[in-house]
């Protein structure tokens, strides 16, 4: 009995390790973003590599892979659809940021969109933790 209790621990882990660093991705694009804004607003001259396209691109293509993994796993594992619609959305807002013009509103919409996603892994925990 004790095995199987150990074992279901340790299959538990990694899917809420793949949560906690998504949630920690999130806060640093968060701080990406506000610091861009910032740096921007203060010394627009030196805002360029904080602005670079690829770095957006690059960090939702993890966002989207790692919002992939973690949240299909929790429906699976726990059966709840919040946290998938909660991330989804919130992945659709940042994939949405890319189109749009370097500013508040661009900010504005990633900010949201990151809040979002750090909550649907928050709430994938949580729903897992429960089950």
């Amino acid at each position: 009995m004790a095995i199987v209790i150990c074992s279901a621990a340790s299959t538990r882990r990694p899917r809420n390790r793949l949560d906690r660093i998504a949630i920690a991705l999130s806060a640093l694009c968060v701080a990406h973003c506000l610091a861009s804004a910032i740096v921007l607003a203060l010394f627009a001259s030196f805002a360029g590599p904080l602005l670079d396209d690829r770095v957006h691109e690059v960090g939702l293509g993890i966002a989207v892979v790692l919002g992939a993994v973690a949240l299909g796993r929790g429906l699976r594992q726990h059966g709840r659809r919040l946290p998938l619609v909660v991330g989804s959305v919130g992945l659709v807002l940042m994939a949405l940021d890319i189109l749009l013009p370097h500013g508040p509103g661009e900010v504005g919409v990633t900010v949201i969109g990151v809040l979002l996603l750090a909550l649907g892994h928050w709430l994938n925990q949580r729903a897992a933790r429960r089950r």
